[in-house]
């Protein structure tokens, strides 16, 4: 005989569990009690519950794996929210494991009692509340079945106590499925070679690739037939990486924050071929100015993507991977270099903008971080300038290097991220680039770094402000900034050094390289606090209601 938490664990050791991220509380007390005996799955303490989301995010995110988070019932809970949504944008693997009062006082108002099913329905792949021990097995390996399977994304389980403190003879099924429901769908060669058929005749093809690349990973694929057609290929923040950014056919970042020629070469192409991607608002802008000379095929794995944003010629439901693998087989051998040399001419015309100055600017702090830290890091980016700054010019060589919240923007995401990173990738370099607006939101998990000498190095870009919406008030409200001076009153160094992490303080530029070396000899955590002007802004932008080409290079493009 068994209890529900000892058959929990069971459960997540055929899931190939090794590390749990939570908090304990009343409720969870039979679950922490079995994994003190549980020397093959490691708990993670956070210090926050929103933080153990994370942290589940970021393990999954680098390991390809579903990350498992579990907290007490109520606030321990519903602390888990906006954790759980990250992962639902973005279409992490993730299972959530909470705890609840009994079923008996399920509905009864009882303390520390919030209707978890019901909170996290819209953002959740799937809910479940066990009710009967019977059932708890069963729901587990159900769980992580679905949270892996077809498009990805988080699954919660509301555990309430009595059912982990039942006890019965544990039957765990070797194999789940759910009736109704495809591990992934069946690819529609019929339609496929139709979309091969017009992209073998396009003159100016170009692939977008999506965040399906990565978590289908099919990055490989994606550069063969790029590599085949001559086809080149812009991509969205989610799949970073997908292409070799010193490749000639490598067209960068599209989008709000992305570079003006990867927008042009949109607007220019005769056929746009979009995999694993959901044509969101900060990729579209106005949509009926996007793309508007191409043929549009989508392929992707939901087809509730497909068509609902925008109108395409050629719909193809599928696996990114399984539909790549087909097209390596179907495209033809082409040049295109007339097209490919457009773009190039794109590329000199409006390029990324690299300011000199005095002081520091964010590209030349991320191409010290990757000549410092080598083409094998993995950065972890808040949101906001730092997001962007980034992504924009920090080279990632290969997927699931750059980790970011894409969908939802949550502030404070990038530091209990990169604990995660850290811990799926014990052997490289883990960074956290954050804002000092973001990099306050979880500061408390520097004392998780520290307890455990989780080596994440953490860059604060200090701008003493929150630096988007100052970006928006300067250039959409006339320098109107209301509320976004944060001041530089708190001396993140010390604040660290109070966690017990390490910390280096950076306000000149001839210290950057030198400072970020004697960073990643430090064996554990530090924390690099350097000196941002706050006038140092993400250009170009796409202002709303414009299209992808109307992009502004500096706040006076608007103002005039």
């Amino acid at each position: 005989m068994k209890t529900g938490a000892q058959i929990l664990l069971d459960c997540l050791r055929k899931e190939g569990v090794d590390t749990i991220f939570g908090y304990p509380g009343a409720r969870t007390l039979l679950v922490h009690d079995a994994l003190l005996d549980a020397d093959d799955i490691t708990h993670i303490l956070v210090r926050h519950e929103q933080g153990a989301a994370h942290a589940a995010d970021g393990y999954a995110r680098t390991s390809g794996k579903v990350g498992v988070c579990l907290t007490t019932s109520g606030p321990g809970a519903t602390n888990l929210v906006t954790g759980i949504a990250t992962a639902y944008m973005d279409s992490v693997p993730m299972v959530a494991l909470t705890t609840q009062v009994t079923t008996a006082d399920i509905g009864s108002d009882s303390f520390q009692e919030a209707d978890m099913t019901g909170i996290t329905r819209p953002i959740t792949k799937h809910n479940y509340v066990v009710t009967d021990i019977n059932d708890l097995a069963r729901t587990i390996r159900e769980a992580f079945y679905i949270a892996r399977t077809r498009r990805p994304g988080p699954v919660l389980v509301d555990l309430p106590s009595d059912i982990l403190a039942a006890k019965i003879e544990p039957n765990i099924p070797e194999v789940v499925t759910r009736r109704g429901y495809q591990e992934k769908p069946v690819l529609n060669f019929k339609q496929l070679s139709k979309a091969a058929e017009i992209i073998n005749a396009a003159k100016r093809p170009l692939i977008y690739a999506g965040g399906g690349i990565t978590l289908s990973d099919s990055s490989e694929l994606l550069r063969q037939v790029a590599e085949i057609g001559q086809i080149p290929v812009t991509h969205t923040l989610m799949a970073v990486g997908c292409m070799d950014p010193h490749s000639p056919l490598s067209v960068g970042m599209l989008g709000m924050y992305g570079a003006w020629h990867a927008n042009k070469a949109v607007h220019d192409c005769d056929c746009l071929i979009a995999i694993g991607s959901r044509f969101d608002d900060r990729v579209t802008g106005r949509t009926d100015g996007f793309a508007p000379n191409a043929q549009i095929i989508h392929i992707d794995i939901d087809p509730s993507s497909i068509r609902k944003n925008v109108n395409v010629s050629l719909p193809v439901v599928g696996d990114a991977r399984e539909a790549l693998e087909k097209l390596v087989e179907l495209i033809k051998p082409a040049q295109r270099s007339e097209w490919n040399a457009e773009i190039d001419e794109f590329k000199k015309s409006a390029p990324l903008p690299r300011p000199d100055r005095e002081d520091l600017v964010p590209h030349e702090i991320m191409e010290a971080i990757h000549e410092v830290a080598g083409e094998d890091l993995i950065v972890c980016s808040d949101v906001g300038l730092s997001q962007m700054w980034t992504a924009n010019y920090l080279p990632f060589s290969g997927p699931r290097q750059y980790l970011t919240s894409g969908g939802l923007g949550t502030m404070g995401y990038a530091l209990p991220a990169a604990m995660g990173a850290a811990l799926s990738a014990p052997n490289r370099p883990i960074f956290a680039i954050n804002g000092d607006g973001a990099f306050q939101m979880n500061i408390q998990e520097l004392a998780t770094c520290s307890y455990y000498g989780i080596p994440v190095k953490t860059i604060v870009l200090n701008n003493g402000t929150l630096g988007m919406v100052r970006q928006f008030q300067r250039v959409f409200l006339k320098s109107r900034f209301a509320s976004t001076d944060l001041g530089r009153h708190v001396d993140f160094s010390m604040v660290a050094r109070g966690f017990g992490v390490e910390a280096f303080k950076i306000t000149d530029k001839a210290e950057l390289k030198s400072t970020l070396r004697k960073a990643m000899a430090v064996d554990g955590p530090v924390v690099v606090d350097i000196d941002i002007d706050p006038d140092c802004y993400s250009f170009p932008m796409v202002p709303p209601g414009k299209s992808t080409v109307e992009m502004i290079f500096s706040p006076e493009d608007w103002d005039c």
